[in-house]
């Protein structure tokens, strides 16, 4: 089968049209351009894609697009107007400037563009009064830092900020649905007492919380004859707070003596880890962003200690535990994803969308750390690439 070739310009061909419009000179292949959003479509069939216009708003590569039926993404009152001037229904549309103007938010009124990103406390007034009814998706900061262009530099919202800012959003309006993706515990985050699974009003999302429980039995699989285990969480974030007690109460019907060993912040860190390593024969962390944030901290103190550490998810495990019961973040923002579908394109009550979770978890080990500590993992366990 004969692979597709890239469009190419010969040296002779390119000095031709140089000789007759002059340059500099921009040459595009509409061949070229709906070729690779055919072949984008076909290996991501349930993704929808959104063309970014600023990356090139010629009005001929708009009609191609238009025509196959891509979406757009905006990010102005012109590009908005532009594109309902040729007749593409605002539906097609998303907002995502993570700085919106009045225009902006105007035209989307004008065109009803209902969609709309964003990533910091201020938008959250600036769209809840400029476009009632509007649905917001959080951007979440993710690694990318093997791209060409990381855009992590410029946009989105790191782990550590997505809840205080799904909590602002319920704050900030009761009307625009509200979903997020990736928050430990919903009830603990958003205050919510006797939390049923479903949040209602206008908030609905994904967790990365694995089962508890199951933590605590791999921690006793692993370390059946250790006696007290530490509990390392930072004290300002509640989710860690609800799964150190979850974990604790479930390790103590196993038969451990468990302490709490809570840190402020990094500043505490180090001291904390110290204490607890001293104290410990195992350690077990949970899913936390400061923990997350300063694994070499921990691996440095704990390591040489021989104390082994028990991973709430795979990246803190992968800086400083030997085992994890881990979720696959990508399934869950795709999960997320999903949901979005299901309210802006199915119609679907966000009211009574019960928050989903990871369909799958994993056992997970560092090789390295293992090894270093001389720690044998049963054979159902995976190991996490370096």
């Amino acid at each position: 089968m004969k692979k597709d070739i890239f469009f190419q310009l010969s040296q002779n061909a390119a000095e031709r049209l140089a000789e007759r419009f002059g340059t500099p000179l921009l040459v595009l292949s509409l061949e070229q351009i709906e070729k690779n959003y055919r072949f984008l479509k076909k290996h991501l069939p349930r993704v929808q894609l959104y063309y970014a216009i600023k990356a090139n708003p010629h009005q001929r590569i708009l009609e191609l697009l238009r025509d196959l039926g891509s979406c757009f993404d905006v990010a102005s009152d012109g590009e908005i107007r532009t594109l309902a001037a040729m007749g593409i229904d605002g539906e097609r549309l998303i907002y995502a400037n993570p700085i919106k103007t009045g225009g902006g938010l105007q035209a989307c009124c004008d065109v009803g563009v209902h969609k709309m990103t964003f990533d910091s406390e201020s938008e959250i007034v600036k769209m809840a009064q400029g476009c009632p009814g509007a649905t917001v998706l959080l951007r979440i900061r993710i690694d990318n830092s093997s791209a060409h262009v990381d855009l992590n530099k410029k946009f989105g919202v790191g782990r550590e900020r997505a809840v205080e800012l799904l909590q602002a959003a319920q704050a900030g309006t009761s009307e625009i649905p509200i979903l997020g993706t990736s928050v430990t515990e919903y009830g603990v985050a958003l205050g919510i007492d006797d939390f049923d699974g479903t949040v209602g009003g206008n908030i609905s999302g994904t967790s990365d919380l694995a089962p508890l429980d199951e933590q605590a039995d791999m921690l006793h699989e692993l370390f059946p004859d250790a006696k007290n285990v530490g509990l390392l969480y930072c004290s300002a974030e509640p989710n860690s707070q609800y799964q150190v007690d979850t974990v604790k109460d479930a390790l103590e019907k196993l038969g451990y003596t468990c302490e709490y060993y809570a840190f402020s912040d990094s500043n505490d860190l180090s001291s904390v880890v110290t204490t607890a390593a001293n104290d410990s024969d195992v350690i077990y962390v949970p899913t936390d962003n400061t923990v997350a944030s300063n694994t070499e901290i921990i691996n440095n103190i704990c390591l040489p200690a021989k104390v082994p550490v028990i991973a709430g998810e795979e990246g803190i495990c992968q800086g400083c535990g030997v085992a994890t019961l881990s979720i696959s973040y990508y399934d869950l923002g795709k999960a997320t994803g999903e949901m979005a579908v299901r309210i802006l394109k199915d119609g679907e009550d966000i009211s009574t969308m019960p928050i989903e979770y990871a369909p799958s978890f994993t056992k997970e080990y560092n090789p390295t750390i293992c090894k270093d500590l001389g720690i044998e993992i049963p054979d159902d366990y995976k190991a996490i690439e370096e």
